[in-house]
């Protein structure tokens, strides 16, 4: 279930761009859905699918529907500044919630995910459940900080000593075959949400992060802003955290609770 093909499926979001997505799990019947956004340089393919997380979402009842965000994966692809406006991904993905008909569902994300998600409640959006893996309060507050680390990888391709942490981000964007011209443009829609927005969410949160991982900051400081936040430590790394079977268990255990 885990490793079989799911073909793409797409839409038209909100200023035209071709935006695609997969879904698992029944959808109709009782499959309550959840929309789950992928990471930054990543693909719903990668994230979610790989690795078993949809697989473990779905088994529970879930229709787990995932979508590429702009610039990556097999969602458009385009280079010039105008497709790229502050909070665009915000924006794809309440598109999708709209074009699919989405009332009651759950929400979350990986890393650049989980900010798209936050940027979605602080715009209106109310999902059930929220899930914030791989991020920080940090990789909120201050998007710029992470922002300006990829934009010198995305610059700078090919001069990174082997076994560096840029290099090893390097060999992750081949492995998704990402567009850097297309990757850079998105690093310019980056938005930061305050943390008085933060603290107004009210859903029950889910923050579960690598037990190594503060690369957008700690993420107990996160949980510990939300009013109904809990935080599961899961192993490895902010890279490493994605191939391991316990992100999705704890996903579905909280979605499915």
């Amino acid at each position: 279930m885990a490793n079989s093909p799911i073909e793409p499926q797409y839409f038209d979001s909100f200023d035209g761009a071709r935006i695609a997505w997969r879904e698992l799990g029944p959808k109709s019947g009782g499959g309550r859905p959840v929309v789950l956004i992928h990471g930054y340089f990543s693909n719903a393919q990668t994230n979610w699918i790989r690795y078993g997380h949809a697989a473990a979402v779905a088994e529970r009842g879930f229709r787990v529907i995932m979508p590429d965000l702009r610039g990556h994966g097999d969602s458009a692809r385009p280079h010039d500044a105008a497709s790229y406006p502050p909070d665009v991904l915000m924006r794809d993905n309440m598109a999708l919630i709209d074009h699919l008909g989405l009332t009651d569902y759950d929400l979350g994300g990986y890393s650049l995910g989980a900010r798209t998600t936050v940027r979605m409640l602080a715009n209106g959006v109310a999902p059930k459940r929220v899930v914030l893996s791989g991020m920080g309060l940090r990789g909120l507050t201050d998007t710029e900080g992470r922002g300006s680390y990829f934009r010198r990888i995305l610059t700078n391709l090919g001069s990174f000593e082997r076994g560096t942490p840029e290099w090893l981000t390097e060999a992750f964007l081949k492995t998704t075959n990402g567009d850097p011209e297309a990757l850079v443009r998105v690093l310019d829609t980056f938005v930061d949400t305050p943390e008085a927005q933060i603290a107004a969410i009210r859903q029950p949160v889910l923050v579960v992060s690598g037990e190594e991982d503060e690369d957008n900051g700690p993420a107990p400081e996160l949980a510990d802003l939300l009013p109904h936040g809990q935080y599961r430590a899961v192993p490895g790394g902010h890279m490493s955290a994605v191939v391991k079977p316990e992100l999705g268990r704890e996903i579905a255990d909280f979605l499915a609770a």
